[in-house]
């Protein structure tokens, strides 16, 4: 029987900063509970909406995979790689952080808000040299399948990191059911669900649910309503 860890929407830890309004999945910051500490080598999910104008000063990182989604608006992003981006809907932006690496994301916009999701993934190497890369995915292709945006392959599909990892974005009509087959033995899956209602494995999930899968190799899916969900592969460490 495969085991799962449920989080709703409104267990998640929360910090309103005025500028920053960020609901965090697992222990963050200000935010610590003991059992939400990670889902296998999954550490932060972060749900970040930024006022115009404003956003984060420079700030060091080292041996994380980091992985930016945005949902509205217009993130900037620098670094002292030489790195100058602007992350939209669409786009998926990850940094190895490696050996160290200092970026800033800040509002693209004066005054239109921008929502992102953070994600922090435990990379299966440490000390790399760092590195950066963004691509853009249609819509249209994720409509009624889920479409990889992430993997370990530089050569696959999507972005890539250094770890055993697979990202897929879905937009489901209503009515709508696949399966998603994990890709490697061991993995789990963690669903976010981005907007409307899904029932995974049985289980009924609404707008921004967390649900944590593993010792199975299949999660059954189904839409309740019109649907967005992020599914994250990633090891089960300890």
């Amino acid at each position: 029987m495969a085991k799962t860890v449920l989080h709703p929407a409104n267990t998640r830890g929360h910090a309103n900063h005025g500028w920053l309004n960020s609901y965090h999945t697992f222990s963050f910051a200000g935010y610590y509970e003991p059992q939400r500490m990670h889902f296998g080598a999954l550490r932060v999910l972060n749900d970040d909406s930024v006022a115009g104008g404003m956003g984060f000063g420079r700030h060091p990182h080292d041996n994380m995979e980091i992985v930016s989604i945005a949902l509205s608006g217009a993130l900037e992003h620098q670094d002292n790689m030489g790195n100058k981006a602007v992350i939209r809907p669409g786009d998926v932006q990850v940094m190895s952080a490696g050996t160290g690496v200092a970026h800033s994301e800040k509002n693209h916009s004066e005054s239109e808000e921008v929502k992102f999701l953070q994600i922090w993934v435990i990379p299966n190497r440490r000390n790399v040299a760092p590195r950066y890369d963004q691509q853009t995915f249609r819509a249209e292709d994720q409509h009624n399948r889920l479409q990889q945006v992430l993997s370990p392959n530089a050569d696959d599909e999507g972005v890539w990191l250094h770890q055993d990892a697979w990202f897929h974005l879905g937009q489901l009509d209503a009515g709508f059911g696949t399966a998603y087959h994990l890709k490697k033995a061991g993995n789990g899956v963690y669903v976010f669900v981005l907007e409307g209602d899904v029932t995974i494995n049985g289980q009924a999930l609404h707008r921004r649910d967390g649900l944590g899968v593993w010792e199975t190799d299949q999660l059954d899916i189904r839409a309740d309503s019109s649907a967005r969900l992020l599914l994250m592969e990633v090891p089960m460490l300890s």
